[in-house]
């Protein structure tokens, strides 16, 4: 029987998250849906391959000796998979009940809609964004004058939305359509790889919708890791400013700087009088806004990896 749904998992060092992840699926899966599970492990030291091992379950575990982004992951488990749809989850992403099956019928719904994103949700249950508009001058003035969540924001309500891109932590893609447009750039490390994707789709012609009937709770290990914070702020900086330039041009994405910078800087000037606020980490985002290719960020850091290894 040919494989309808593939469950791929990237997992970095996060092996408590994984089996949670891992369960979820197990407990979420559609009923008389074929599927398979595909868990790559980016070079963990934390005893995450043996632990999946140890499942005893029918899960194809592809294990790299070296550290790749989040892009070159995907786009492995995309053409390593069996299955027309592929539902791409982080390691500590745990789906509700419900939601691969929301998931599927939406994308089966057209045959023009190429991906298909979850509602995330905080480790309480509080929905947090992940849809948004394509980062460009309308979303940069919408930051600047604080109207980021009103206007650039996309993942509202209870009905199922076109939107422009969606976060890759619970998202289904049509394989089919990913192959066609060549996958996730592997340029893009961590941050922008599913912006840029989702860009390409569309300018192929296809859709990508935000499926809020579909939940998945997104622990985001990497977030709550303060030891990586600044390495995240320079990725992500750096990886705005690569989309920016790939679809807007170099001229565009450097005339952009100081109105991307402004709205950080002016949250790190209020911190400074405000009690209990740290101007730091603000200070640190209006610097790489303005200077997105300084700094060593996740990239370096897996590369010292591959280089101990």
């Amino acid at each position: 029987m040919a494989v309808l749904l593939s469950y791929c998992v990237v997992n970095t060092n996060g092996r408590a998250d994984l089996l949670a992840c891992l369960e979820a699926i197990e407990a979420t899966a559609p009923a008389g849906v074929e599927r398979e599970t595909l868990v790559l492990d980016n070079a963990s030291t934390d005893g995450s391959a043996q632990a999946v091992r140890a499942l005893g379950r029918e899960i194809r575990l592809i294990e790299r000796d070296r550290r790749e982004g989040k892009a070159a992951n995907d786009s492995r488990l995309l053409r390593e998979s069996r299955g027309e749809f592929c539902l791409l989850l982080n390691e500590d992403s745990e789906l509700k009940p419900g939601a691969a099956a929301a998931l599927l019928d939406a994308v089966q719904s057209d045959r023009r809609v190429a991906a298909a994103g979850a509602r995330l949700l905080t480790f309480d249950g509080r929905p947090v964004p992940c849809a948004w508009r394509f980062p460009g001058l309308a979303t940069a003035l919408a930051g600047a004058l604080f109207m980021h969540r009103r206007y650039t924001v996309q993942s509202r309500g209870e009905r199922t939305l076109r939107v422009d891109w969606v976060q890759s932590s619970a998202m289904l893609v049509r394989r089919a359509a990913a192959e066609q447009v060549g996958y996730l750039d592997p340029d893009f490390f961590i941050y922008s790889d599913e912006t840029d994707f989702c860009r390409r789709l569309a300018d192929a012609g296809w859709t990508t919708l935000f499926v809020p009937s579909a939940r998945a709770v997104h622990h985001d290990q990497m977030a709550s890791d303060a030891a990586t914070s600044l390495r995240r702020t320079v990725e992500f900086h750096r990886n705005r400013d690569r989309y920016l330039r790939k679809h807007s041009g170099d001229a565009a994405a450097f005339l952009l700087r100081p109105l991307l910078a402004l709205p950080y800087a002016l949250r790190a000037a209020a911190a400074l009088v405000l009690p209990g606020r740290d101007p730091r980490r603000m200070w640190a985002h209006a610097r790489q806004a303005l200077l997105p290719r300084r700094g060593e960020g996740i990239r370096e850091a897996a590369e010292a990896f591959n280089a101990r290894a």
